[in-house]
């Protein structure tokens, strides 16, 4: 329904076009946003998902119905202020590249008639937010700030400038705060702007309100509009194993999910039962942890699980080793996890690094206090003769990982490893 009011409303300028004989070329845009520090396409934000489909209309009705052809196309994008020059500049040609390649998937837009436009820094933008908003603290001091700024990026911005910490301590910071919540998140985001031009002179289009107008004969005419899928919003999770438990023949898996604004849930079990009686060869352990994460960082902006890292973990897991001398088995004898279990907690950093389009590999280190009670014993003929009961208080480094991560999710991939380039 939606369409098809776009269509009608489309066929009436073009109607009143040729009554006038006048306007040859139509102009259409379309503005997406960005979550702060991303360029990660995001349907939920804001009006993003409505403004693609009704762009996408835009795009069947100027190529289906051949009332006009793509002249010109002009992708900008822009960041706000805040964050390194360098990471702005990357943010803006991501973000303007984003738009034009989803864009491209459903229709195709000539490479000869783009032209990229990266902002980086906003200024320019931001000066008429504050244009047009007589909120901002010191409005007329404010824009004699960002106008002075502009004048002097002739040269190109340098952070020895400090632009962004002078402004932010304009006035004690209000201007500053206030820009930052309200006018800040109009800065990230990439515009398209598409320029159409009439190339025939209908005579039978739909019927509209009484106005009967043949269509063309031309074959561009009878070509049907491609149907615009519906965006789905993007899926982070991994599926991971830790290498170094691999190497120790303990077998392992873990899982982690993204939650949103750079957090993430992971959790991980190990099982590994190795025994052999005849020379007393015990390998035994088993367990898992939780983990909560915090991501930070130029790449985990650019993407959700990778970059570096810092949480806090539990862990929970029982062990019996012993290699023919005497054995440590943590635990009561034959019981299960909950009653021979040993407890640890503790803060872990690490780092993500992208290796393939769909693989990361993961540094991580953890420290925190390890306790619980363990039993040694000695192996005696085909017995096991209990030594001593201990109580095991430990600090220090609880926590060792060097894992294999498989991005799973829509839109979970590398750029630059197989991914989006």
């Amino acid at each position: 329904m939606k369409r098809e009011k776009f269509r009608i409303l489309l066929i009436l300028v073009i109607v009143l076009s040729f009554g006038n004989g006048q306007a040859q070329e139509i102009q259409d845009s379309v503005r997406i946003y960005f979550r702060q520090g991303y360029s990660i396409l995001d349907m939920s934000i804001r009006n993003n998902q409505k403004a693609l489909e009704r762009i996408a209309d835009s795009l069947d009705m100027g190529y289906s119905d051949s009332i006009y052809t793509l002249q010109r196309i002009l992708v900008v994008g822009g960041a706000s202020p805040e964050g390194s020059i360098p990471l702005n500049r990357k943010l803006s040609e991501k973000r303007a590249k984003i738009l034009f390649q989803y864009l491209s998937k459903y229709r195709t837009l000539p490479d000869s008639l783009t032209i990229f436009q990266f902002l980086g820094r906003d200024w320019n933008g931001l000066i008429d937010l504050v244009e047009k908003d007589s909120n901002v603290p010191y409005q007329k001091e404010t824009l004699d700030f960002l106008r002075n700024i502009v004048r002097r990026l002739d040269g190109g911005e340098k952070e020895a400038n400090n632009n962004v910490g002078r402004l932010s301590r304009l006035k004690g910071g209000k201007p500053y705060r206030y820009m930052y919540r309200h006018l800040f998140p109009e800065l990230r985001a990439s515009r398209l702007h598409l320029w159409y031009k009439r190339v025939w002179n209908p005579r039978n289009l739909p019927d509209i309100a009484g106005i009967q107008l043949p269509s063309p004969s031309t074959p561009e005419a009878k070509m049907k509009p491609v149907p615009i899928a519906p965006p789905k919003k993007p899926f982070y999770m991994a599926v991971k194993t830790n290498m170094l438990f691999d190497a120790l023949l303990i077998p392992n898996i873990g899982v982690e999910f993204y939650l949103g604004k750079d957090w993430s849930i992971a959790g991980d079990w190990m099982y590994g039962w190795w025994k052999k009686d005849r020379i007393h060869w015990y390998w035994r352990l088993y367990g898992g942890d939780l983990t909560l994460r915090k991501w930070f960082g130029r790449q985990a902006k650019e993407k959700p699980l990778t970059g570096h890292h810092w949480g806090i973990y539990a862990q929970v897991l029982t062990y019996d080793f012993e290699t023919g001398h005497r054995g440590y088995m943590g635990g009561e004898p034959g019981g299960t996890l909950y009653d021979r279990a040993s407890y640890a907690a503790g803060i872990e950093y690490g780092y993500s690094l992208p290796v393939a389009r769909r693989l990361n590999i993961d540094f991580t280190a953890g420290i925190g206090y390890l306790g619980g009670k363990y039993y040694e014993y000695l192996p005696m003929d085909d017995c096991y003769v209990w030594q001593s009961t201990k109580n095991r208080r430990y600090f220090g480094p609880t926590k060792l990982e060097i894992s294999l991560v498989w991005l799973i999710g829509r839109g979970n991939y590398n750029q630059g490893k197989g991914g989006i380039r």
